[in-house]
C-alpha cells in the first residue's frame, strides 16, 4: 500500500489529555536505569518521592497519541519505520503530576523516491491543562522504509548540526539494566519491536531492540548531570540523530562539546561495539 500524501499530511489527530503522576515520573527514570547506584544522592531525586523532580526528557513520552502508526489506515508499514531524528524544547519545567494536553500535526512527509525511503517530519505541543501554559514542544522525524516513490514532495532535507571536529572536553558513561526495554514500554510506548523477539527478527534484529527515545533519554541525563549539576530546571533544549540500534543492557557513553553560552554539542556510543548511537546532537541549558 503507497502512501497517501494529502491523507497523511492531514491525518487528524484527536487531542490527547493525560494525567500522570509521582508515579509515573519514578517509572520513567527507572527504565533510564537511574537508581542504579542507590547511594546516589544525585540520581535518588528522580525515583523517590522525597524531594522528587521529574527529569526533563519525560516530556517526550507525555500527551503522546501513542502507536498510532500501527493503523492500517495509515497507509505505512510501521515494522519497517525507525525513528531518525528528535528534539525536545522545554518551556516550563514538568511537575511531579498534574494534566497535559498534547496537540499532535504531521508537519512534511517528503519522497526520497522509487526503491528507497519517505522522512515523515511531526511536531506535538503539549500544554497544562489546569492554566493553559505551554509546557514543552516534541518533534520528530520517522524513516519510512521502502515507503518512496508515492508522488510527495522531494526537497532537499535539513542539514544535521555539525559536531566539532576536536576531541570532546568531557564524557559520561552510563550503564543501562538488561530488562530496560520492558521497563521503558511501561512508560507509554508498547511497540512490540521492543519486547517480542519474534517481531524484532520480522525487523531484522537478533533479538528486541531498546527504544529510541530511552537512548535518547539516557543521553538527556548524560547532559543534565554532567553540565546542569542534575538541576532539571537548566536544560532547555535537547536535539539528537539516531544512527544505529542499542540493546538493553549496554553501557552508553555521551562525548560532549560545550561550547560556552550554554551550548553544547555531543554524541552517544555504544561502549562495547564501539558505534554510535546518537550522533549530530546540540543542548542548550542555563550555564
Amino acid at each position: 500500500m503507497a502512501i497517501d500524501y494529502h491523507k497523511l499530511k492531514n491525518w487528524a489527530f484527536p487531542d490527547r489529555v493525560q494525567t500522570y503522576t509521582a508515579k509515573d515520573c519514578m517509572l520513567y527514570a527507572l527504565g533510564l536505569g537511574i537508581g542504579a547506584d542507590p547511594l546516589d544522592a544525585s540520581q535518588l531525586r528522580f525515583v523517590f518521592e522525597k524531594d522528587l523532580q521529574p527529569l526533563p526528557t519525560m516530556g517526550v513520552v507525555l500527551a503522546s497519541p501513542g502507536f498510532w502508526i500501527q493503523d492500517p489506515a495509515v497507509g505505512i508499514d510501521w515494522k519497517a519505520v525507525l525513528h531518525g531524528e528528535q528534539r525536545l524544547t522545554i518551556h516550563r519545567p514538568l511537575r511531579t503530576s498534574g494534566t497535559l494536553v498534547g496537540k499532535m500535526k504531521i508537519d512534511e512527509i517528503i519522497d526520497k523516491g522509487p526503491g528507497k525511503g519517505a522522512l515523515m517530519y511531526a511536531h506535538r505541543d503539549i500544554y497544562d491543562q489546569e492554566n493553559g501554559a505551554a509546557v514543552c514542544s516534541v518533534s520528530a522525524t520517522w524513516v519510512c522504509r521502502g515507503e518512496g516513490g508515492f508522488g510527495g514532495p522531494s526537497r532537499p532535507t535539513p542539514a544535521p548540526h555539525e559536531l566539532p571536529v576536536r576531541a570532546p572536553d568531557l564524557s559520561c558513561d552510563l550503564p543501562t539494566l538488561r530488562q530496560a526495554a520492558l521497563i521503558y514500554r511501561l512508560s507509554g510506548d508498547y511497540n512490540p519491536l521492543h519486547a517480542d523477539p519474534s517481531v524484532a527478527a520480522a525487523a531484522g534484529f537478533d533479538r528486541p531492540i531498546l527504544h529510541g527515545l530511552c537512548t535518547y533519554g539516557v543521553a538527556g541525563y548524560a547532559i543534565l548531570k554532567s553540565l546542569c549539576g542534575s538541576n532539571p530546571e537548566r536544560l532547555r533544549t535537547l536535539d539528537g540523530r539516531f544512527t544505529v540500534f542499542f540493546f538493553s543492557g549496554e553501557t552508553m557513553r555521551t562525548e560532549i562539546w560545550n561550547e560556552g553560552a550554554g551550548r553544547a554539542s555531543f554524541r552517544s556510543r555504544v561502549v562495547g561495539r564501539d558505534v554510535v548511537v546518537l550522533s549530530n546532537g546540540v543542548a542548550e541549558f542555563v550555564a
